[in-house]
């Protein structure tokens, strides 16, 4: 099997193969072998799990995950990676490699092809950081089971993930998150850690998936579209981001008394269960509207 334990080792097997990083992938290639091993080990994996993973690089970390898991699936959208994995991956027989961009495959398809059975699954990666956000969001909301994200993500991102309301990084994506999952920041990473080092600092992230969401909503779809607009306007009071993003016409007011929400208060101090409250009486609004 082809090590890639060093930047040296890296660009030495990048080149045997005629590669460089590509720029527009967002490729930085981790080589540090003990933080492989701590981010395979921190979904605590056993021989009955099945995982995805999201952009497999070198094959490093894949090998890791196939050493513990029962069953790897690896998605790679450069098929010039090809033949480095075959030969970094020599020898692991519970990996398959799948072509794919994993903003548009279809994960539950992907498991019913090559883990017929399963029941959940743990999905993991080093993210190229411009799909971090709407990738873990489409990931969390996608239908497929899934007990378990680990992540290597942007540490900004990461700290967005975990913010609680008031803060400066409390966003949309908190919410969505928490909604879905209990976040736990495991360890940072230097820069130095990759091929061609980035030029932020790194965190592993852990997302628990939730068996039923943190909250519940009369309409899920409403409840994300209050978010959102709450964010979009974060600098304006709850009455004109919600008027702004059409959510309510003037007059309609009587959502903040129903849920209990003063409407000066701003989107980015309200927890996720009075975004649900508020949500929901927005909902029922426009039930009222459409009878």
């Amino acid at each position: 099997m082809a090590e890639a334990n060093s930047p040296t080792a890296v660009r030495s097997l990048l080149q045997r193969y005629g590669l460089a990083p590509k720029k527009g992938l967002g490729q930085h290639f981790l080589w540090q072998s003990q933080l492989v091993e701590r981010i395979a080990d921190a979904a605590e994996l056993t021989k009955e799990d099945v995982v995805l993973e999201i952009g497999p690089g070198l094959g490093i970390l894949t090998a890791a995950l196939a050493r513990r898991a029962g069953q790897v699936i690896a998605v790679e959208i450069d098929e010039s990676l090809f033949p480095l994995l075959e030969e970094t991956l020599k020898g692991y027989d519970n990996v398959q490699l799948v072509k794919g961009d994993a903003r548009q495959v279809d994960f539950q398809q992907l498991l019913d092809d090559y883990a017929p059975g399963y029941t959940s699954c743990k999905v993991m990666g080093n993210l190229p950081y411009y799909i971090t956000s709407p990738l873990i969001i489409r990931l969390l909301q996608g239908e497929f089971h899934k007990e378990l994200l680990v992540f290597m993500v942007q540490k900004e991102v990461a700290q967005r993930m975990i913010a609680q309301p008031g803060g400066k990084d409390y966003s949309s994506l908190s919410v969505v998150v928490q909604y879905f999952a209990q976040p736990e920041m495991v360890f940072r990473v230097s820069p130095h850690a990759f091929c061609p080092p980035p030029e932020v600092d790194s965190t592993v992230i852990k997302l628990a998936c939730r068996e039923h969401p943190a909250v519940r909503v009369i309409d899920e779809e409403i409840f994300f579209k209050v978010v959102h607009t709450a964010f979009r306007y974060r600098r304006k009071t709850l009455r004109n981001a919600l008027k702004e993003g059409g959510l309510l016409c003037p007059g309609e007011e009587s959502v903040f008394t129903t849920s209990g929400i003063s409407p000066e208060r701003r989107g980015e101090t309200l927890e996720l269960e009075e975004f649900a409250r508020l949500a929901d009486a927005v909902a029922q609004l426009q039930e009222r509207k459409e009878e």
